[in-house]
């Protein structure tokens, strides 16, 4: 009889946390040997890599996939030199798990403190990008989870022979199989039973779009590690030096216009808008930026500039595409933050230390920076190494989500014959 989706979600549910318990009171050298030999085993693979994923390549131009969504699915030299290093780079970070802090002796003489531990089970969704098998596996493995990897349809047969490699480096360093698994079925199905297991699976972190992300946030019963939208802003203020703010301001939408932490909508001071946004936008029309903006800024940056609607303020582009307006207050400025923004990073240009502590204590977002461009909120740029994701929840983990966010902690208590009167 042909095993159900359920049966098999369940299945490798119950392998999973069986070897969540072997991965916890595995060493730290056990772990970097599993991540050495599957950098290795991937180095060995390229022409296999490369087949699977011509396969994959194929199937998604039959299937009428985009330019974009076939770009993220490619898996060129450059991004397999680059999962190479990326899992070599997590062998290298410290790794978290068994730090015990703040230990101190209390009245009755125990002694308490805190332990860094493992979550257990970690379910990863996500789309098109092969790549993200190799970021979540080496992260969960030094974490010390266990993890199922869901990857897109379009993207199974590249996620496959990823998963081989890391099959490979997991035996090499005497590991359990079930410390990685990719989930080797297409049917949508299998999403749902994952996220609904919560008997086997400790958290899960949706990667993808904002349908997938709504979808999982609805219908799990684990906790969901997540951001639905990166809606940034740059404000402005008053107090701003006129060359960082243009420079901050450039960046934070010209860099790269696709990413989470790209500036979606410029606030501005009324007291600064003259002299700023005219070089502003000059500089975003050379671009190729189209500016949707209030009446005040339309005035300032000249022909061409659309009038923004309301819905605008609330948009998250990923495009050439920008909202600008005038503010007359810093109050102005955070309350409109915090009622359009998504939570995610918001920045102010400002040489006032009062306005710049304000903003940082009153704008409710996950990375809020200061005479900084938005784009800086990485895992990597945070020293973190790498990131699984970046979370606008505040409970457990909140911005980006690196090795510590994959943890947990405990208390561990050290008697010695200790009783309680």
């Amino acid at each position: 009889m042909t095993e159900s989706v359920l049966d098999y979600m369940t299945r490798l549910g119950r392998a999973a946390r069986e070897a969540s318990r072997v991965l916890a009171r595995t060493s730290t050298a056990q772990k970097n040997r599993a991540l050495e030999a599957a950098a290795a085993a991937l180095d060995a693979a390229r022409e296999a890599l490369a087949a699977a994923n011509a396969q994959d390549l194929a199937a998604g131009r039959a299937g009428g996939l985009d330019e974009a969504m076939l770009d993220r699915l490619a898996l060129t030299p450059a991004r397999i030199d680059e999962m190479i290093e990326g899992l070599r780079q997590v062998a290298r970070l410290p790794d978290p798990i068994g730090e015990i802090r703040d230990m101190r002796y209390m009245p009755s003489g125990i002694q308490v403190g805190k332990m860094r531990v493992p979550l257990g089970v970690i379910g990863i969704v996500y789309e098109s990008r092969p790549n993200v098998t190799i970021d979540a596996a080496s992260l969960c493995l030094k974490s010390g989870n266990a993890t199922i990897l869901r990857g897109g349809s379009e993207a199974i047969h590249s996620n496959q022979a990823i998963a081989r490699c890391i099959q490979l480096g997991l035996a090499e360093a005497g590991l359990p199989a079930a410390a990685v698994q990719v989930v080797e079925t297409t049917d949508r199905a299998a999403v749902g039973a994952l996220i609904a297991m919560p008997e086997f699976v400790d958290v899960i972190v949706p990667r993808g779009g904002k349908s997938l992300i709504e979808r999982i946030s609805r219908e799990a019963k684990v906790p969901v590690i997540k951001h639905l939208d990166g809606i940034c802003h740059v404000y402005i203020d008053h107090a701003a030096d006129l060359d960082k703010a243009v420079r901050v301001a450039d960046n934070a939408k010209t860099q790269r216009f696709a990413p989470c932490n790209t500036m979606e909508t410029l606030l501005v001071h009324a007291a600064i808008a003259a002299r700023a946004l005219p070089p502003l936008g000059e500089i975003y029309r050379a671009k190729g930026v189209e500016l949707r903006a209030c009446p005040r800024s339309r005035e300032l940056l000249g022909p061409g500039t659309l009038a923004a609607s309301e819905a605008d303020w609330s948009t998250e582009y990923n495009a050439p595409i920008l909202s600008v307006r005038v503010v007359d207050s810093l109050d102005e400025a955070i309350a409109h933050i915090n009622r359009y923004g998504s939570h995610h990073t918001d920045a102010i240009v400002t040489e006032s230390f009062t306005d710049a502590r304000r903003f940082l204590a009153e704008v409710d977002s996950s990375s809020v920076m200061v005479n900084a461009s938005t784009r800086f909120a990485d895992g990597f740029e945070y020293g973190l190494g790498a990131e699984i994701g970046i979370s606008t929840d505040k409970l457990h983990a909140r911005g980006p989500v690196g090795l510590e966010g994959l943890t947990s902690e405990k208390y561990v208590v050290f008697g010695d014959g200790h009783v309680r009167g």
